[in-house]
This record gives C-alpha cells, sequence and structure tokens, in this order.
C-alpha cells in the first residue's frame, strides 16, 4: 500500500465524500497508468456493451424502413404495421423485465446475462433468415425478451463492480454506448442499401447479434457482484473481488474494510426494514415513493421527450422536410448516430462528477424545450411554404436538440435510478424505470408514425407541452448525488438516520472489525 501516493485531492472530492476519500489509496498516476484499475475497466467494457445491442436495434430498423428491398420485399408495410414491427421488440423487453430481476436477485447478475447472450445470438439469426413478415416480427419479440436478461443487470453490475471514484462516470458511460451499436448499425445499412437483393438487409439483421457474440467471448473473466456476493453471505469471495480489482492485491485495504462494512451495514439495516422486500416497498414510505416517481417519470420522459419521433422513424421525420433519397436519410442517419455517441461521452457521462445530475437534467431539459419550439415553428413554415431552408434549418434543430438530450437523459437514465435505490431495491427500481420507459416507447411505436402521417408538424407542439412538464418535474423533484457512494446516497432521501453518515458511522466502524474478524475465519 506504501507504494501509491494521494490522487489530487480535487479530483477525488469531486466525485466521493469525505469518509470515503480518507481511506482511498494514495495513488499519483491516472487510472489508466494503475494496472489493476486498466484490468478492471477492461473488464466492465463486457457489461457495458450490452447497451450497443439496444441502439443497434433502433438504427438498424430507421435504415431498414429507408431500403427499398426491405419495403418491398415485406409488402410496403403501412404506418400501423410499421408500429408493430417497432412496438414488439420493447414489448417483449418489457415482457422479459420481472423474470431478468428475479434471476439476477437470486442467482446473480451474471446469470441472467448468460440467459439473455443465447437467446440474442438466436434471435439475430432468425430474424437474418427471416422468410416471412410474421418470422420477422417473431424474432423481434426473441430478440426483445432477451435484450431485458442483459440490459437490466448490465447497469447494476457495473454500478456495484466500479471503482468508488469512477462509479459516476461509468454508469453514466453505460448509457451511451447506445450508439456505439447505433453507429455500427446505420453504417451497416448505409454499406449494404446498394446491394440489389434481400441481403441489404439480411446482413444488418444477422449483425445484431454480433455484440452479444463479443460478450460472450469475453464473459468468463467478469466477475460477480460483490454486494450481491455479500448479500447472500459469500463475504470470502466479496473481499477477494475487491482486494484484487480496488487495492491492487493488499490484502490490508483500509478502503476494502470501509467497502466491506459499508456495504454489510447496508444490507443488514435495510433487509431488516424489509425482511420480504417486494416491489410494495417501492411504494411502503414517503423516501421510496420520491424514489418511485423519479424512477417512474424518468423512464416516461426518455421516450415522451421528443426523441421517440426521430429515434425509430427519421424516415419519416425527413420526409417532412423534402429530404426523401435513400442514400441521403441513411447518410443522416449515421452521421447522427456519430454525433450522439461523441456528445453523451464528452458533454454527459464525463461530465456528472464535475457538474452533477441535477444540473445536467436542468440544463438538458431547458435545451431541449427551446430546440423543440424553434424545431416546431420551422416546420410550420416548410409546411406553408415549402421553403427548403426551413427545410435544412430543421435538421439543424434535430441536431441541437440531440445535443441537449445526449448530455442527461443519455447517460443517467440508467445511472440515476440505480443511485438512488438502495441495494435491496436497487434491481427493482431499475426495473420500475425499464418499464416505464418500455411502456412509453410502445405507446411511442403505435401513436408517432400514425400522428405524424395525419396532422404532420402540428405533433410537435404536443411535445412542447410535455418538455415544459418535465422542466417543473426536474426542478421540483430530481436531487444531487454526486459525492456521496451508494451507501450513503439514502441520506438524501431518509435524513441523516440513513445509512453510511451521521449517527451510523460508529455502527460502520463497529461492522468493519466483524467482516473483517468473519472472512479471516472463513
Amino acid at each position: 500500500m506504501g507504494r501509491f501516493q494521494r490522487e489530487p485531492q480535487q479530483s477525488q472530492c469531486s466525485a466521493v465524500g469525505p469518509e470515503l476519500l480518507a481511506v482511498l489509496p494514495t495513488n499519483p498516476k491516472p487510472w489508466y497508468k494503475t494496472g489493476h484499475l486498466v484490468r478492471l475497466n477492461l473488464i466492465l467494457l463486457v457489461p457495458l456493451f450490452s447497451a450497443s445491442t439496444v441502439g443497434f436495434d433502433s438504427a438498424m430498423m430507421n435504415g431498414l424502413q429507408s431500403l427499398p428491398q426491405w419495403k418491398s420485399y415485406f409488402g410496403f408495410p403501412n404506418a400501423s404495421l410499421l408500429g408493430i414491427i417497432n412496438a414488439i421488440y420493447p414489448i417483449g423487453k418489457l415482457l422479459g423485465l420481472a423474470p431478468a430481476a428475479w434471476i439476477s436477485d437470486r442467482y446473480g447478475r451474471r446469470k441472467s446475462m448468460h440467459v439473455g447472450f443465447f437467446f440474442l445470438i438466436l434471435g439475430a439469426a432468425i430474424q437474418g433468415g427471416a422468410q416471412t413478415l410474421s418470422m420477422f416480427i417473431v424474432s423481434r419479440l426473441i430478440l426483445g425478451l432477451a435484450t431485458a436478461f442483459i440490459l437490466l443487470p448490465s447497469p447494476l453490475l457495473i454500478c456495484e463492480l466500479a471503482y468508488p471514484t469512477q462509479r459516476g462516470k461509468l454508469t453514466a458511460l453505460y448509457n451511451t454506448f447506445f450508439y456505439l451499436g447505433s453507429v455500427f448499425a446505420a453504417w451497416s445499412t448505409y454499406g449494404t442499401f446498394r446491394i440489389q437483393s434481400t441481403w441489404a438487409w439480411r446482413i444488418p439483421s444477422t449483425l445484431q447479434g454480433a455484440f452479444p457474440l463479443i460478450q460472450l467471448c469475453c464473459f468468463y473473466w467478469v466477475p460477480e457482484s460483490p454486494r450481491w456476493l455479500i448479500a447472500h453471505g459469500k463475504y470470502d469471495l466479496a473481499r477477494e473481488i475487491l482486494t484484487r480489482y480496488h487495492s491492487a492485491g493488499d490484502k490490508d485495504s483500509p478502503l476494502v474494510d470501509f467497502e466491506l462494512a459499508e456495504i454489510e451495514t447496508a444490507i443488514r439495516v435495510e433487509s431488516t426494514a424489509m425482511s420480504q422486500s417486494s416491489y410494495m416497498d417501492c411504494i411502503r414510505t414517503a423516501p421510496n415513493r420520491r424514489r418511485t416517481f423519479i424512477a417512474i417519470t424518468l423512464g416516461f420522459f426518455a421516450q415522451w421527450s421528443g426523441n421517440g419521433v426521430v429515434a425509430y422513424y427519421l424516415t419519416l421525420v425527413l420526409d417532412t422536410i423534402g429530404i426523401k433519397a435513400t442514400s441521403s436519410q441513411t447518410l443522416i442517419n449515421g452521421m447522427l448516430q456519430i454525433f450522439n455517441w461523441t456528445i453523451s461521452v464528452v458533454a454527459g457521462a464525463l461530465m456528472v462528477d464535475r457538474l452533477g445530475r441535477r444540473t445536467l437534467f436542468l440544463i438538458s431539459t431547458i435545451g431541449m424545450l427551446t430546440s423543440y419550439i424553434c424545431w416546431t415553428a420551422l416546420n410550420s413554415v416548410f409546411a406553408r411554404d415549402n421553403n427548403q431552408t426551413a427545410g435544412y434549418a430543421v435538421l439543424a434543430f434535430i441536431f441541437i436538440y440531440y445535443f441537449f438530450y445526449d448530455i442527461a437523459w443519455t447517460p443517467l437514465l440508467w445511472a440515476y435510478p440505480a443511485e438512488i435505490f438502495p441495494y435491496t431495491l436497487r434491481a427493482r427500481g431499475l426495473t420500475i424505470t425499464l418499464s416505464s420507459a418500455y411502456c412509453g416507447l410502445i405507446l411511442g411505436q403505435f401513436v408517432n408514425p400514425i400522428a405524424m402521417i395525419d396532422i404532420g408538424w402540428k405533433y410537435y407542439i404536443v411535445f412542447c407541452c410535455l418538455l415544459a412538464l418535465l422542466l417543473a418535474i426536474v426542478y421540483f423533484c430530481y436531487p444531487e448525488t454526486k459525492r456521496h457512494s451508494l451507501e450513503e446516497i439514502a441520506e438524501i432521501f431518509d435524513g441523516k438516520s440513513a445509512i453510511g453518515r451521521g449517527e451510523s458511522s460508529d455502527e460502520i466502524a463497529t461492522d468493519k472489525t466483524a467482516t473483517t474478524e468473519r472472512v479471516s475465519e472463513s
């Protein structure tokens, strides 16, 4: 332990509180020059890629709807049928959430992901080889179900394995990998649209299994969550994992002792209060009702803040402003995904500890509202005068809108609920967020294409009103969580009696000794 020196105080304080800061190992080198942190972050790339699977589907379906080869093969689906084709994927994810949460809590985060990898690869193979529209739709249902089994445990695994000073950034980075999949899919469809056969859409459809296959090949090196292990009495294995990846093998590390004691205390106190944890616990107390309200609004508005009309129906949006060429639409789709990924990482995920979650949410929502008002006004001008300049201005505001969406709603959709719920409710809290998001997505898949065709640009007024409502909700209900460990965040909702600070500091010190003795005896 003496081989480390203290990291710069300012950078550490921006990510953790004083209690955790006091036990961090000293290290003058950045993480990418520190061997055990490099190994840990390389391992965490495996669950990070789970978000890419969903991103691939979104951009792929946008691309396929631009391809005449796909449209002609399946009989030129109308708006209602397009809604079904797109909606069946989130319906599958919604149906898979409950069993995925149960497996993740009972058998571990890793078991659920193994199930998901297998069926994702199978679903992609069926989708790529689809002979009828029914077969294509069934494959998308399988893909949706399987996706839930990797999407739910992945952010939990990242959140519970990450090094304390990097947890905020890594959990925020998770959903930015959505756009890595989007970029891959968008440019896959752009690269195949000139093929004058069904392979123009079969190749991208089959490639949806690429990310799960890569993850499966690397999953051997991903350890189980230490918090799950402690919750199931496997203290020695939890200590071994934390020692290997958080303290470079130092068995006497104060950081590992502190983490073990804090986790054990939190789980014990939460389990005492909720001996039979269930979804009812999410609404049983005022703090949990607040957490649940945040989870529901976060999930729903992630789909109903105006992004839904572009995410799956960019083709229809571009049609309304006169950009109808297949080459132009697929190129714009590809460029938008690269833009989204860059912004969500640089201006979003990497800023969560510097600016804070609440600040990013507020800046993002204000920017989206302003952009959508301009977007709507320009669409009305184009619809009235067929002014091509106004059409190109709309395209510019699509990118501006996504800049503001990407700085908060992309990185924090998964990271924020994973932080605010205590361990015993974390999987259920994330399930509530995702259920809300998928319900919003399913609703949008049916409503958006019909509304876009029937009322055109006037449909955007609905999102201007929703964004104004969202701004009020964020301002009054979303608290700041930076500079707190997962266990300390409970204080924000539950007050000073919460675990990890204030009155519980002596309890943590006592449990630290007890934990160390228990592990040494086992």
